[in-house]
C-alpha cells in the first residue's frame, strides 16, 4: 500500500520523536488531547473536604480524579461521595505509583508545609504536574528544590494563591502598575483570624506551624502585589498572648517592609485577632480593600469613586481551572513555584529580624 504523502510524514514525525524521547510511547503521541485533567487531592483535611473538593464540581478544565490519604475511613468516605475508583485512591506508603495512572494528570499536595517538599519531589517523579497549597515550604532551600524536581521532570508547580486568581485583587495589582495615582507611598495591610485549637500543625513548629506559615502570607502578599515590587529589607516582632497555646510558634507578627522605590509596608498577621484589610495610599490618592484575602470575595474602593466588587463564584474553582488550562496550553502559570519562593525569602528574613532585633536585607 502507498502512503499518501501527509500520512507519510507524520508516520516520520511521530517515528522520530519515539527516537528522541523513549519514554514517549506512539500511543501516548497519537492518544486525543485531554478535554479534562485529572487531580489527585493530596491530605484530606478541612481545606480539601471544604473548599477544594466542592469547587472540582464546578471547574471545566479539571476534575477530582483520585485521592491520597493516610486515613482509610476517609478513603471509603471520598470513594462513596465523588464516585472514585479503587484504583485512583492511595495511600501516602504507595503514593508513588501514582506514576503508572493515566486518569492522574496533576497532584495537588494539600498537607502541613514541612510535608510540601517531599511530596512535590514525589509527584514530579511521578511525572505529574502540581498544585501545592501555600505556603510553599518552610524554607528557601524546600523551595528551590521543589522548583528544581518540577523543572527537570518537565513538569509545571503551581502555588495555590487562590487570591491572584481573583479579579479584585488583579484590580488593585493594575492600579499599581498602571501608576493610576501615582507612586505607592504606603501600604497598610492585615490579615488574621482567632484559632484556639492546641494541637493543629500551625500551632507545630516541626509541622511549619506559626502564623508566618499560615495568614502571614496575606499580609505578605498584600504588600508585594499591592506595590507591584519586591521588599528589599525588613523589621519584625513577633508576639503571642496565649504562650499555653503558641508556646513552640508565634501568634502575632507585625513586621515593616521597606521597597527599592521608597515605598513601605507595614503589616500584620495573628492567629489571636480578626482582620482582613489593605490600605494603599498614592501620591494623588488612595485604595481600600476589606477583605483583601477572603474566600467568599474581596471588594473595595479607589479615591476616585471607583469600586472594587467583581463577583466571583468560587475562587478556588477559577484558580484550578486557570492553572489546569495554563498546563494544557503550555503557557506561563499565574503563581508558578518562583511566586511561592519570593515570599518565603522575605519570611525567613522576618524570622532573622525577630531573632536579632535588627532590620535584615533581603
Amino acid at each position: 500500500m502507498i502512503l499518501e504523502r501527509r500520512e507519510f510524514l507524520s508516520s516520520l514525525t511521530l517515528a522520530g520523536a519515539a527516537t528522541l524521547f523513549p519514554g514517549i510511547s506512539l500511543l501516548a503521541a497519537t492518544s486525543p488531547k485531554k478535554e479534562k485533567l485529572g487531580v489527585a487531592l493530596v491530605g484530606l483535611g478541612y481545606y480539601s473536604t471544604d473548599l477544594l473538593a466542592p469547587a472540582l464540581q464546578l471547574t471545566e478544565k479539571c476534575y477530582l480524579a483520585g485521592i491520597v490519604t493516610g486515613t482509610p475511613a476517609k478513603a471509603e468516605t471520598w470513594k462513596t461521595k465523588y464516585n472514585i475508583p479503587e484504583k485512583n485512591i492511595y495511600t501516602y506508603e504507595n503514593f508513588d505509583k501514582i506514576a503508572d495512572n493515566p486518569d492522574i494528570d496533576i497532584v495537588y499536595v494539600v498537607l502541613p508545609p514541612s510535608m510540601h517538599r517531599e511530596f512535590v519531589v514525589r509527584a514530579a517523579k511521578a511525572g505529574k504536574h502540581v498544585f501545592c497549597e501555600k505556603p510553599m515550604a518552610p524554607s528557601v532551600a524546600d523551595c528551590e528544590a521543589m522548583i528544581a524536581a518540577c523543572k527537570s521532570n518537565k513538569v509545571k508547580l503551581a502555588i495555590g494563591y487562590r487570591c491572584q486568581h481573583d479579579p479584585n485583587i488583579q484590580a488593585y495589582m493594575k492600579v499599581a502598575k498602571e501608576q493610576k495615582f501615582g507612586k505607592v507611598k504606603m501600604v497598610t495591610s492585615a490579615a488574621g483570624y482567632v484559632d484556639n485549637r492546641t494541637t493543629h500543625w500551625k500551632q507545630n513548629k516541626k509541622l511549619g506551624g506559626g502564623v508566618m506559615g499560615d495568614m502571614g502570607v496575606y499580609a505578605l502578599q498584600g504588600a508585594r502585589l499591592a506595590t507591584g515590587e519586591e521588599p528589599i529589607s525588613v523589621i519584625a516582632q513577633a508576639s503571642t498572648t496565649r504562650p499555653e497555646i503558641y508556646k513552640e510558634v508565634e501568634e502575632t507578627m507585625m513586621f515593616m517592609l521597606d521597597f527599592p522605590s521608597g515605598a513601605r509596608a507595614a503589616c500584620q498577621t495573628s492567629f489571636g485577632t480578626n482582620m482582613n484589610h489593605l490600605q494603599v495610599n498614592y501620591e494623588k490618592g488612595w485604595l481600600k480593600m476589606e477583605p483583601h484575602s477572603g474566600y467568599n470575595g474581596n471588594k473595595g474602593s479607589m479615591s476616585d469613586g471607583t469600586v472594587i466588587n467583581f463577583p466571583i463564584k468560587s475562587q478556588q474553582a477559577k484558580q484550578m481551572d486557570e492553572d489546569a488550562l495554563a498546563i494544557m496550553n503550555n503557557t506561563d502559570l499565574i503563581a508558578p513555584g518562583e511566586e511561592g519562593l519570593r515570599d518565603i525569602r522575605v519570611v525567613e528574613a522576618i524570622y532573622k529580624s525577630v531573632a536579632s532585633g535588627k532590620s535584615v536585607k533581603i
